[in-house]
């Protein structure tokens, strides 16, 4: 049955993202298409550019798998979670003046002109939009089983109807607004994002009756709830290894969160931008993986571990109120998703499309009709895949994608800025052997020492463009980006 209550200000929240959507599609500069479709004509300041970040990165698997897993493994999985938190702070520090700056010395809007104009090889390129289109689809299908849950959850809907719903919303306001209404809606997304996190965590709290009381029931459930290994011993030494690289340090390898080090005005934005987006990490990603154990003692026989937030938020909020926040985990979902359809779409219409037949560049109108196109298209896919056997753990499936976009795009993106030398046969060696390895590793269930298949990746990848350094000569230099100013 329909819950009214809480569709209510729900739907009131959609009506005004699309609002925001149609505002920047009026404001949108008509004459250059591409750069504002795509980087939103570079203007994000240090607020905007925190929470875009943040959104972009806190996801269905954050809201949704990763309160799952705290359910069902207990309060190491809140320890393992907090690794994520220096995240922002690497990403943009490590990538973002200099990408921001080369990106502008050589007019590059998407991730992909940037390694063109690096390495000066399309074969690079075309690794890239390949590896980039296979695990953005991986990713985007999560958050729409995550949106599906959501919505079953807490309205009623059948799962299917549910997608179906998500599908329509997400593509319309992606397809109208654009780059520049997808981080304007994220700094309202992570707003309240910001805020449903901290009342759901109190209420839960409150109808435990404390956080003594919380700690004496899941003592009584299973002690190992209370353990740093979790139940099961799941949560092992190599294990949070494994967890540090994937979620922390390869983040900066991950294409969607790079490309908003590239879309900022200034570096004072960046500077503000670095501190408050870890500030909001820190609180969001400890808030909603302690909510998710602590909800354990609330909702002690879940069969669906991934359903346990939008339960608890029907649990221990007032209905009315459970729909207002219930706009926190669908902004999570929207936030990510609509950065992830951008990308794909800049990917294959800028990036292949554009480096197949140039001269189409010219005729704005039609790249504007394709562009539009293709993110209606992949999102009508998306939603039939999602209503396909969805798993009833989705965060197994979102990390998975990660590790192969991290072992593709990790070694090309940090050496090609940092190290003069790098050049496209390591590059494309990097890519490949990264990637490859990452397939059997997964596929195979091969695990060294307990370690999840994006470490030995990584190293292969590393020593794969090292060797494949040593075969060519020099491409761009990159001692000749000026990184000592960025005031345009």
């Amino acid at each position: 049955m329909l819950n009214i209550e809480i569709l209510i200000p729900l739907a009131l929240y959609l009506v005004f993202v699309f609002g925001v959507a149609w505002h920047t599609y009026r404001q949108r500069n008509q004459g250059a298409f591409l750069a504002e479709y795509y980087v939103g004509g570079r203007s994000m300041g240090g607020f905007v550019l925190a929470m875009t970040t943040v959104a972009t990165y806190i996801s269905a698997s954050s809201f949704i798998g990763g309160p799952g897993a705290a359910y069902k493994y207990g309060l190491g999985w809140v320890l393992l979670a907090m690794i994520q938190v220096p995240a922002i702070w690497l990403t943009l520090g490590a990538l973002g003046k200099k990408f921001a700056i080369f990106a502008r010395q050589t007019d590059s809007i998407t991730i992909n002109d940037l390694l063109l104009a690096r390495y000066q090889n399309k074969v690079v390129v075309y690794l890239a939009c390949v590896s980039l289109l296979l695990a953005f689809f991986g990713m985007m299908v999560v958050q729409f089983i995550g949106a599906g849950r959501l919505l079953e959850t807490t309205l009623g809907l059948p799962y299917e109807w549910s997608i179906a719903i998500f599908a329509l919303v997400i593509g319309l306001y992606t397809l109208i607004g654009g780059f520049r209404a997808v981080v304007l809606t994220d700094a309202i997304q992570g707003l309240v994002m910001l805020i449903g996190t901290v009342l759901l965590l109190g209420g839960t709290l409150m109808s435990i009756g404390g956080m003594s009381h919380a700690v004496e029931t899941l003592q009584t459930i299973d002690p190992r709830l209370l353990t740093p290994t979790g139940v099961d011993d799941k949560l092992s030494a190599t294990f949070m290894l494994s967890f540090w690289v994937l979620v922390c340090f390869g983040l900066v390898g991950l294409p969607h969160t790079a490309l908003r080090a590239m879309a900022y005005k200034d570096s004072r934005s960046l500077h503000h931008g670095i501190l408050v987006g870890t500030i909001v990490m820190a609180i969001l990603v400890l808030g909603m993986h302690l909510a998710g154990v602590l909800a354990r003692a609330v909702l002690p026989d879940l069969d669906v571990p991934d359903k346990v937030i939008p339960t608890l938020m029907m649990t221990v909020l007032p209905p009315f109120i459970a729909g207002i926040f219930l706009a926190a985990p669908m902004a999570a979902i929207m936030s990510s998703i609509d950065s992830m359809l951008i990308q794909s779409s800049s990917t294959l219409i800028k990036d292949l499309y554009l480096s197949i037949k140039p001269e189409a560049a010219r005729n704005e109108t039609q790249i504007k009709r394709y562009s539009m196109g293709f993110t209606l298209i992949l999102t009508m896919i998306l939603a039939v895949v999602a209503m396909l056997n969805p798993p009833d753990m989705l965060i197994w499936l979102n990390l998975l994608s990660f590790g192969g976009l991290e072992a593709t795009f990790l070694w090309v993106l940090l050496l090609g800025i940092y190290w003069k030398k790098a050049n496209a046969t390591g590059a494309i060696v990097s890519m490949l052997a990264g990637l490859i390895s990452y397939v059997i590793f997964a596929y195979f269930k091969i695990a060294i020492f307990n370690l999840h298949a994006v470490v030995p990746a990584l190293a292969i990848g590393l020593a794969g463009f090292l060797v494949g350094n040593r075969f060519c000569k020099n491409s761009l230099d990159a001692s000749s980006f000026n990184t000592t100013t960025l005031n345009k």
